[in-house]
């Protein structure tokens, strides 16, 4: 049997196990604190597989990288000394870093929920809000927010698409992580008017 067989035989298993949904959660935790690989990979297949499931699926991935992002926070918060560089060195740059901490300070809300849309490692979002002593609730909201309008956006996109879903969107992604950012940088801009 081959590897790709091999594989593929595993994928199935996992698509029809009862452990799919807190698998999903799990790997949408890991993604969000340690594993820097977009979820939209394994989500995008298993939301066409099993549409019956389309909108749990989407919730449980959300649900994980929201318990992932209050871990990261409670990092950045209480251990920032001792992991901090650790955290910077391997998902960014110091440089990085003190850009998106000065961001944190300036418009923690809405620079979360850009960094929770656009595909830049949440990590270092996370890191620098618990560092920054950002406030837990807002930084709560805004990560619910913004994984929220991507798993979600992903489970409309297959519920619409179906088995055309994973073309629509490897050919469009970059439209509309564009356009998502504008739009956020646009409703951003329009808040500090008021």
């Amino acid at each position: 049997m081959s590897i790709q067989n091999n594989i593929k035989q595993k994928t199935r298993r996992f698509i029809d196990s009862k452990h799919m949904l807190s698998g999903i959660t799990i790997a949408s935790f890991l993604e969000s604190t340690i594993v820097p690989i977009p979820l939209e990979a394994v989500l995008v297949p298993l939301m066409q597989a099993r549409r019956e499931k389309l909108w749990t699926i989407a919730l449980m991935a959300t649900l994980g990288c929201i318990v992932g992002a209050l871990f990261g926070y409670a990092l950045g918060y209480y251990l920032f000394d001792v992991v901090g560089d650790w955290v910077i060195n391997t998902f960014s740059s110091p440089e990085q870093f003190e850009n998106v901490r000065q961001q944190m300070q300036e418009q923690g809300f809405w620079f979360v929920i850009t960094l929770g849309i656009v595909p830049i490692p949440f990590q270092i979002a996370m890191l620098a809000a618990g560092a920054t002593k950002y406030s837990l609730t807002l930084f709560l909201i805004a990560s619910a927010i913004a994984r929220s309008i991507r798993y979600f956006g992903l489970a409309v996109v297959v519920y619409y698409a179906g088995n055309q879903a994973e073309r629509i969107i490897s050919k469009h992604k970059n439209k509309v992580m564009i356009a998502l950012t504008i739009l956020i940088l646009g409703a951003w801009g329009l808040s500090t008017l008021f």
